[in-house]
């Protein structure tokens, strides 16, 4: 479309197969012609918002960006449609550099990469932050970690290493009590008491295994199925905050966690009364004419209060006079000021002033 902002795909067939394969939060469409001709792959990102839709191509939605046409009659339109803009594709095959193992079909590599780099600066962040870093958590977005944590009990912003390092502990505990386990139990096991890695691999799997398309917005009755299958997100009575990313996080009340004002990007209202306080505490009074003639040192703050009673070298004369002069009254100064002009008066006019 025209304001689409992904680039043009220079492919052009009478008749050919389109076939996905999906990685994460992306797919790779491969658009395989049935003549001759070369493939072109795509690889495509949705934001917030994108979708693909089937219907009629004279009834294309609105912010179709991308159309691929039947050739039946009358033709249908398989269609990019994404209304906020934040989804894209671009050509070739290769899949975004620095995304790891995906939730769903690499689970073992996802699993394994996530133990093996908790030293990682990543993990020094809230569990609720670590969980949509797609280099660690592939395919994890933002509905997806609110149901997870919440049905394990963890508290969003508890630090992530602390969560996980104890998941490290126990699988080798398990591996030490059973150390020949099969796939069937270990399946059994993680049926039986999953923990947090194992909950995001079997959390989107239930939405894609589900009979009905959960989140399909146009179908009424699937949007509803879809929001009774959401035990903590967007659910009545459970409490949000934003993250440091700006991403609404929900969670069940109560079960925060130690939450700071760095994990919610603000600072709280007593904190910045205190840092005000402080700072006008230790920032000196300096006179009128000794901040103009020195700018930069009376506009830096001092370090410790003994700084402000006793004044640098050079400094001290300046203002003994400037805080010695007693204060003119109101009309004392302005019989000065009125004499000063005429002095100024005489001047101009070649005459001398009295004495």
């Amino acid at each position: 479309s025209a304001v689409g902002r992904g680039p043009e795909v220079p492919f052009c067939s009478e008749a050919y197969r389109i076939s996905a394969a999906s990685r994460g939060k992306e797919l790779r469409l491969t658009l395989a012609p049935l003549g001759p001709g070369a493939p072109l792959d795509l690889v495509f990102r949705f934001g917030m918002s994108g979708s693909f839709r089937l219907c009629p191509a004279a009834q294309l939605p609105r912010h179709a960006h991308l159309r691929f046409l039947t050739g039946e009659s009358p033709p249908r339109a398989l269609c990019f449609v994404d209304a906020r803009r934040f989804g894209s594709w671009r050509l070739g095959d290769a899949w975004q550099p620095g995304r790891g193992p995906c939730v769903l079909t690499e689970y073992q590599a996802f699993r394994e990469n996530v133990l093996k780099n908790l030293d990682d600066r990543a993990f020094d962040k809230p569990i609720c932050e670590a969980l949509l870093n797609q280099k660690f958590f592939n395919g994890i977005g933002n509905y997806l970690r609110a149901e997870i944590l919440y049905r394990l009990k963890i508290p969003p912003f508890e630090k992530a290493r602390t969560v996980l390092e104890a998941l490290k502990d126990q699988e080798q505990e398990r591996r030490k009590k059973n150390p020949a386990l099969t796939l069937s139990k270990k399946l059994k096991l993680m049926r039986e008491s999953p923990d947090l890695l194992e909950l995001c691999h079997t959390v989107p799997m239930e939405v894609i295994a589900a009979e009905k398309k959960l989140l399909e917005p146009d179908h009424a009755d699937n949007y509803a199925a879809f929001k009774n299958w959401l035990q903590c997100y967007l659910v009545p009575g459970m409490s949000t905050l934003r993250d440091r990313s700006g991403r609404t996080m929900w969670f069940q009340v109560g079960a925060r966690g130690p939450c700071t004002s760095s994990h919610t990007g603000q600072t709280p209202r007593k904190k910045r009364a205190q840092l005000k306080a402080d700072r006008e505490a230790l920032t000196p009074k300096v006179s009128t004419r000794a901040s103009k003639r020195r700018p930069r040192a009376a506009a830096k703050p001092l370090k410790a209060q003994e700084e402000v009673d006793r004044p640098r070298k050079g400094h001290a004369r300046r203002s003994r006079k400037a805080t010695a002069a007693p204060a003119l009254s109101e009309p004392e100064a302005a019989l000065k000021a009125r004499g000063s002009r005429r002095t100024s008066a005489r001047r101009g006019r070649g005459e001398t002033g009295s004495p």
